[in-house]
This record gives structure tokens, sequence and C-alpha cells, in this order.
């Protein structure tokens, strides 16, 4: 009698480690797929005031707002950047890993910016 019930509980003990380990992997899924811009959710590109600098470049290379607007640029790339103003109207200094920089566009206007330390990085801002 006894080793029925040991049995039975090792069966128990067994579904309740495959429930376990079945919901883990599930949600490590979905967490993935939200990482990498695939489940819903999941972060798919800047939002309508923000500029991203990864990959060498700033994302959208082209951002179109309206006047009195602020921009926020987050660096996502490993190495330092710089949002700097071709005619002097902003500079971020260095920005790190993580890091941000945001400017308020007041005067309508086209402003082009580039990264001193990747100078073929440029970008602008049309302030409408």
């Amino acid at each position: 009698m006894k080793r029925k019930i040991s049995s039975k509980i090792r069966v128990a003990l067994s579904i309740v480690f495959l429930v376990a380990v079945s919901s883990f992997l599930s949600s490590c899924e979905k967490s993935s797929m939200n990482n990498m811009g695939g489940g819903p959710g999941a972060p798919t590109g800047p939002d309508a005031n923000e500029v991203f600098i990864q990959g060498n470049g700033f994302s959208p290379s082209t951002r179109t707002v309206a006047a009195n607007t602020t921009i926020t640029w987050t660096n996502k790339d490993s190495t330092p950047h710089t949002v700097t103003s071709d005619i002097g109207a902003f500079d971020s200094g260095t920005i790190n890993t993580n890091g941000t920089f945001s400017h308020t566009f007041t005067t309508a206007g086209t402003y082009s910016y580039h990264c001193t330390i990747h100078t073929s990085m440029t970008a602008s801002v049309i302030a409408n």
C-alpha cells in the first residue's frame, strides 16, 4: 500500500514540475519576443518625440514636429555619441550608452545636426 501512495505522489509531483517548467519556458519565450520586437507590446522604435542613436546612426534621420516640441535622443549604442547642431543651436556633449539628451525646438525651422565623434552621422529636425 505504501508503494502505491508513494508512486501517486511521484506522479503528482512530476505533473506539477512539468507544468511549472512549461509555464517558465512560455514566459521566457514571450519576454524574448518582446525584446526582439516580435511580440505584442514589443518596442517598435522611438516615439513621436524621440530619436534613437543606434547602429552608428540617428533613427529616424528626419523628425518633423510642431514648434515648442521637446525631442529626446537616447544612445542605444555601446559607444558614446553627441547630438550637435550644425549652426550651434544645441550641443549635447558626450552621451554615453543609455544616456539621453533633450532639446525644445521653440522656433519653426529645419535643424540639421551631427555627431562630433562620428562625423558621418547626420540627421535633422523640422519644426513647423
